[in-house]
């Protein structure tokens, strides 16, 4: 007893320790599960990521390089992955099922352990600087959906096991250096509907199992080494499949042989381009069955043949290009049928016969080109009735006779030259006035010797009367003419002068910023705000006139006055303006308006029977629609001129709407107007207080169909500042996709063109061509601008910014050292509309 009475305390702490040491381990156990509680991966909280796709993710960073420090959030420890705290990772139970990391300036390479995350659905790379090849791995992926990884630099060739994927429905590797084939397993992907494999240097034929795709919808293979011809297998899959193909671009590769036939069976074709190849052969006359499409692009081959007339059924068609081939042949008469259609190139081929007339009844085209045929005839006049006619070339082919005054008038010389019988066109080819119809006299009959032969009565009547018509003739001329010109100066036509008027004071005392009124003998009123120079009606009126361009608000034209100084001057259309009272009243308070980027009412004039005429200061660079879409492809427009215009024009905005309480309702490219630096000045702010309420309705309407308008414009039919930051926002993407908002683009307008693209991550296929040589610098800007613009055409006036709010943002986008708190912020990816899986 005592012994064990004399151990009992030691064994009572030895059971103490025992029990010390066993909840101490535990502790332990419990503090490291804690510790390692991710790499663990408990599931289903939606936080905590799973071991296997921890492990993936560290090695997929390990062969990055991080210029930006965009990965830094990526710790150790893997806490946040799956709650947000990892940049550009998304999970669903624990299991990684997006990486989105584009514009990020990431280097290195992508690991091949990406193949780890087995619920990987999209991975988004695009626009970085990645090398190496594209991991093999991917094709392990059986949830995979979509693999963006364009605008990089990763070479090697396309990994054939991609096609395992049977849930993949895009796969953009464009714009990298890949090399090596197609496989013609990316077919076996029977959910595949988009697949970009341009601008890289891949080589071999295009595999015909491609062409048997059912849900393949676009297929952009062009800028490789592509050789082979185009596969005649197009539709040709077991059953009766509804292929869907919409867009087919094969354009400037290697490829030779003819165009297939069976391309007409891809009812849904919307786009065909294969320029820049070497294809030849005839135009399969079965195409004019591909009721849906817009584009059509053959040019730069050796095609031969004929125009098909086939192609007036090509009801959709909005641009046909075929310039550059060797098609002969009359162009037949049905063109007129394509109402749609907007550019017409058949430059450099082989058409002769007379260009026809019907061309002229296609009221929305706006580019014409058939310089370097074998035309002949003369020009159609219809075809100086296009009022949308912004490009015009008939160069160097066999044209004669004059040309139509509307089209000399709004084109210069090189439009014409080249025609050694046409006239008419310039000052140095004059067309000569036709000699006086004089009748013949009767035939001379041999003199009988010895008798003189004695005119009649009767011839000589005769030769009288035709000497008589012939000077009436000439008299009616003299006089239809000056009938014409003094009709021209009454009635504002486009003409020599903008005309003569009422002869008046010669005072040519200096203006007041209040006006100067200067009166004229047949009833004018001239009145003068400030400006560089002054004039007097006389001056204005005999001022030579060149028509710029017509609007609903009425005809512009460039007037050069006798001393050489040039204005622009808008005669408004008739019955469409206030009263002579109010319309002065209107007209005295925009005169006073005076900003940078505003385009200054510098005077008016009422003529004696109602007309009306607003000067203006001239810009030499014209509208910003002309400048974007009527230049020369040798014409580049840099990204820094496109900023300055477009704040610019919202600094303008911004004065209207905050120092004026002006709502434009009309602002488009068209009447944005640029000077000799291209700065951006706004036209036509405030007309619409001078003009009817019917003339605004007009207005608007007409801003609508081109592509400007807000929505809510289709019912409430009233402009307000919100109307305005949706038009500018449409501009603003005008600058940044270089595409006309009144274009036609798969029955979207701009705006919602532009959202399907980024929701789809094609943000690289918004921009302008001329613009993605500059990503790499400007990539950030670029993107920043992009989602301010499409706040500005949020659906939802309440959702947009007002124009003040718009400048500050492009101030900071262009200065991003002024806002440098969101410069990671500024480098995320577009957010689409709506996200999908």
């Amino acid at each position: 007893m005592f012994m064990e009475n004399k151990f009992c305390p030691f064994q009572i702490m030895h059971g103490f320790n025992n029990l010390f040491m066993f909840m101490y381990a535990l502790l332990f156990v419990q503090l490291l599960a804690l510790t390692y509680q991710p790499v663990l991966g408990q599931q289903g909280d939606g936080v905590v990521v799973t071991k296997s796709d921890y492990q993936a993710l560290r090695a997929f960073k390990r062969e990055l390089i991080d210029f930006n420090g965009v990965l830094r959030s990526w710790n150790d420890s893997g806490y946040g992955a799956c709650s947000g705290g990892w940049a550009g990772i998304k999970c669903v139970k624990g299991q990684v099922i997006a990486i989105q990391l584009p514009w990020k300036r990431l280097g290195g390479r992508i690991s091949e352990k990406i193949g780890q995350l087995q619920a990987l659905r999209k991975l988004s790379l695009h626009d970085n600087v990645l090398a190496g090849p594209v991991p093999w791995s991917l094709g392990f992926l059986r949830n995979l959906r979509g693999v963006y990884l364009f605008h990089n630099r990763l070479s090697g060739s396309i990994p054939p096991s991609i096609g395992n994927c049977p849930l993949l429905q895009t796969l953009d590797l464009s714009n990298n250096s890949l090399t090596g084939t197609i496989p013609s397993s990316l077919a076996n992907s029977t959910k595949l509907f988009r697949l970009n494999l341009s601008f890289n240097s891949l080589s071999g034929t295009i595999p015909p199992s491609l062409t048997k795709s059912p849900s393949l919808t676009i297929l952009a293979l062009q800028h490789n080494n592509l050789s082979g011809s185009v596969p005649s297998t197009w539709g040709t899959g077991a059953g009766n499949r509804s292929y869907l193909l919409a867009i087919l671009t094969l354009d400037h590769n290697l490829i030779s042989g003819t165009i297939p036939s069976s391309l007409s069976k891809l009812g849904f074709l919307e786009e065909i381009s294969v320029n820049n190849n070497q294809i030849t052969g005839t135009i399969p006359n079965e195409l004019g069955g591909l009721t849906r499409l817009q584009k059509l692009d053959l040019s730069n081959n050796a095609i031969n043949g004929s125009f098909p007339s086939s192609f007036s059924n090509l009801s959709s068609l909005v641009s046909l290009n075929l310039e550059g081939n060797r098609l002969d042949n009359h162009i037949p008469e049905g063109l007129d049928r394509l109402q749609n259609l907007s550019v017409l190139n058949l430059r450099k081929n082989n058409f002769s016969g007379h260009i026809p007339a019907s061309i002229g009844n296609i009221s929305g085209i706006y580019q014409v080109d058939l310089s370097e045929n074998k035309f002949s005839g003369e020009i159609p006049a219809s075809l100086g009735s296009l009022a949308n006619l912004t490009s015009f070339n008939v160069s160097h082919n066999n044209l004669s006779g004059p040309v139509p005054s509307l089209l000399s008038k709004k084109f210069n010389s090189s439009s014409f030259v080249g025609n050694l019988q046409l006239c008419g066109y310039s000052t140095s080819t004059p067309c000569s006035s036709p000699p006086p119809q004089i009748l013949p006299s009767p035939p001379t009959r041999p003199l009988k010797k010895k008798h003189h032969h004695k005119l009649s009565t009767k011839d000589i009547i005769l030769i009288a009367a035709g000497a008589l018509l012939a000077v009436l003739l000439l008299l009616c001329c003299i006089l239809l003419v000056c009938l014409v010109r003094k009709r021209s100066a009454s009635k504002g036509k486009n003409d020599k002068t903008v005309k003569q008027a009422a002869a008046g004071s010669t005072d040519k005392a200096a203006p007041a910023t209040t006006g100067v009124e200067y009166g004229g003998e047949a009833g004018g009123k001239l009145v003068h705000f400030d400006g560089p120079f002054v004039f007097t009606a006389d001056d204005l009126l005999c001022a030579t006139a060149e028509i710029m361009g017509k609007s609903t608000y009425g005809t512009a034209y460039k007037a050069t006055l006798e001393e050489g100084n040039q204005v622009a001057v808008k005669r408004l259309r008739e019955k469409t303006t206030k009263g002579q009272k109010e319309f002065e009243t209107e007209a005295a308070a925009l005169g006073k308006i005076r900003h940078p980027n505003l385009l200054a009412l510098r005077a008016y004039y009422l003529g004696p029977k109602g007309e009306k005429l607003l000067v203006f200061d001239y810009m030499p660079n014209g509208s910003l629609a002309s400048f974007l879409h009527a230049r020369g492809p040798e014409t580049i427009i840099d990204w820094p001129t496109r900023m300055n215009i477009a704040i610019g024009v919202t600094r303008g905005l911004c004065h209207l709407h905050n120092q004026e309480n002006i709502i434009h309702g009309n602002l488009t490219s068209s009447n944005i107007l640029l000077d000799e630096q291209t700065n951006g000045h706004i036209a036509d702010f405030g007309l619409s207080r001078l003009m009817t309420a019917a003339a605004n309705t007009n207005v608007i309407a007409t801003a609508g169909t081109l592509g400007y308008n807000a929505p809510e414009l289709s019912k409430a039919k009233k402009s307000t500042t919100k109307t305005d930051v949706y038009s500018l926002g449409v501009i603003i993407l005008e600058l940044l996709t270089g595409k006309s908002p009144g274009e036609p683009m798969n029955g979207m307008d701009l705006p919602q063109w532009v959202a399907s693209i980024v929701k789809e991550e094609w943000t690289n296929e918004v921009f302008d061509l001329e613009l993605m040589r500059d990503v790499p610098t400007i990539g950030d800007v670029l993107l920043n601008t992009l989602k301010l613009s499409l706040h500005c055409v949020d659906p939802s006036p309440a959702a947009r910014p007002e124009a003040q709010q718009v400048l500050h943002q492009l101030e900071e986008i262009q200065q991003p050292e002024a806002n440098v708190g969101s410069a990671e912020e500024g480098t995320e990816e577009v957010p689409p509309p709506s996200t999908t899986d």
